[in-house]
């Protein structure tokens, strides 16, 4: 391949992406009726036909775009109470961590709402990797506080937590798990308006201020999970590169990984129009569709992006501009993901990081056993390109390229292996731990691992080429050590 089509999208080409939404496609990464719908048609002579009283679903044939508006801007943070002010907020909850409570992203959100006479209540306690019980906590002081709006100020754990609790506020008599992903929760859908909802993101991985998704631990089945809804999603996501200046090495490292995952999982998704039936109401229409025209574009221009800003963001603490290209890209990820989805490596990280329980990761809260989530995601990488390299040859040599991989004489047939090799260099030029032994697992802890993924229906049936507990068990075993 002479050149990556990643990052190469115009206004000409988004047009003709479009024009082909709906058509079928031939090339072997789309075609093999995967996720297809059975559709047998009778012939006007066939007696049977009498039989076929019910309708066949149709396939999907739609995609949706939802993301929340984003404003951009080094100090543009400053604003947040005016905007609060102009929603006419009388009782504004403030939602950060304990650690971002000390520093000054916080500092200046309150000091703006107090120059701008918006009464507000601050909560301290988010947990990094939020729990259930963390989740409820959260909950049960916003119903009592009965806010009118709500702010979160942190990570993807605080947004994510802001989420839940802005949703159960509204929805007063609601069991946690009547919100939660299937098969572990009920997948109620949301069907009335929550409160605005407006995220100061002060990492530059999640791109929660972007999505409808809030994702926690669930103790009680050792695994993580979440509740994904469009109606979720912030009214505002604030990126201001302001905020991201006191993260960490390691957090920096961690939450980068997240923003490349993100973008390589939702370019390489199924197709939106394989996932399969259609829904028979739009409210019903998953927030993780499958790749489609729109999101493509979103996680290829990120993907780019990281490939080049998160070394040097790691590596170098003062290099404003790749941590300013870092919070674009965790951003143009989220947008991509949030309606494309992710697939394998993160919902095999939901079993490694929810039944870790010795591995503390440097620079992180020590209080409890924490794998941080883009390392859980980015562990397993390698042996998910091999995996699915099959299916989508050509996008698994145009992210291999990006990733500093020579392509020229690679073929298909390589491609997921070439990307796997791509991989291991980049995570291990950036230190990111060996393989899952690094966390304390062994073959032994195999099953365990499978049984606590299995249950992720929203992201495993995502994936480009079907998944059981046969093929998960090998992707985890690849996955121990990968240098």
């Amino acid at each position: 391949m002479a050149s990556s089509g990643i990052g190469r999208h115009t206004a000409k080409s988004v047009s003709n992406l479009m024009r082909m939404v709906g058509s079928s496609c031939t090339c072997p990464a789309h075609s093999g009726r995967l996720g297809a719908v059975h559709q047998h048609v009778h012939k006007p002579s066939c007696a049977s036909r009498r039989h076929a009283s019910v309708e066949t679903p149709r396939p999907e044939y739609a995609f949706e775009m939802a993301t929340s508006t984003v404003r951009v801007g080094t100090g543009v943070t400053r604003e947040i109470g005016m905007d609060l002010a102009n929603l006419k907020a009388k009782r504004v909850m403030v939602f950060t961590d304990p650690n971002i409570a000390k520093l000054s992203p916080l500092k200046t959100v309150v000091e703006s709402l107090e120059r701008s006479g918006v009464p507000h209540n601050v909560f301290k306690d988010v947990r990094v990797e939020p729990s259930d019980a963390s989740f409820q906590m959260a909950i049960d002081a916003a119903r009592k506080y009965n806010p009118d709006a709500i702010v979160a100020v942190g990570g993807g754990s605080t947004i994510d937590t802001a989420k839940a609790a802005n949703l159960y506020s509204v929805y007063k008599d609601a069991d946690l798990l009547d919100f939660v992903n299937a098969p572990l929760g009920r997948g109620r859908a949301v069907d009335r308006p929550l409160l605005p909802l407006i995220a100061v993101p002060t990492t530059a991985g999640t791109g929660s201020e972007c999505t409808g998704s809030a994702i926690f631990d669930l103790k009680s089945k050792g695994a993580k999970t979440g509740i994904a809804d469009r109606a979720l999603k912030p009214l505002l996501g604030i990126i201001d590169p302001l905020n991201t200046r006191t993260m960490p090495k390691q957090v920096r490292l961690a939450s980068g990984l997240d923003v490349l995952c993100h973008a390589i999982e939702s370019y390489t998704a199924i197709p939106y129009y394989q996932r399969g039936p259609a829904p028979s109401n739009p409210l019903l229409r998953p927030a993780y569709q499958g790749s489609n025209p729109i999101s493509d574009i979103w996680s290829a221009k990120a993907l780019r992006m990281v490939a080049k800003a998160l070394p040097e963001s790691v590596t170098n603490s003062d290099n404003l501009k790749a941590h300013e290209d870092m919070t674009l890209a965790a951003a143009y990820a989220g947008i991509g993901f949030g309606n494309g989805g992710v697939h394998l490596m993160h919902g095999c990280s939901y079993g490694i990081s929810g039944l870790n329980k010795k591995y503390f990761h440097p620079e992180y809260p020590q209080d409890h056993p924490l794998c941080p989530h883009g390392i859980s995601v980015a562990v397993t990488s390698p042996a998910v390109a091999e995996f699915t390299g099959s299916l989508f040859p050509e996008r698994h040599l145009e992210i291999a390229e990006v990733l500093g991989a020579d392509i020229t004489n690679a073929k298909r047939e390589d491609a997921g292996a070439v990307l796997a090799d791509a991989l291991r260099r980049f995570l291990e030029k950036l230190g990111v731990p060996d393989g899952i032994s690094a966390f304390g697992y062994s073959s032994s802890d195999i099953d365990a691992l499978v049984e606590s993924i299995l249950p992720q229906h929203r992201v495993l049936k995502l994936s480009p080429r079907q998944v059981g507990a046969e093929q998960i068990a090998s992707i985890l075993e690849r996955s121990l050590k990968n240098y």
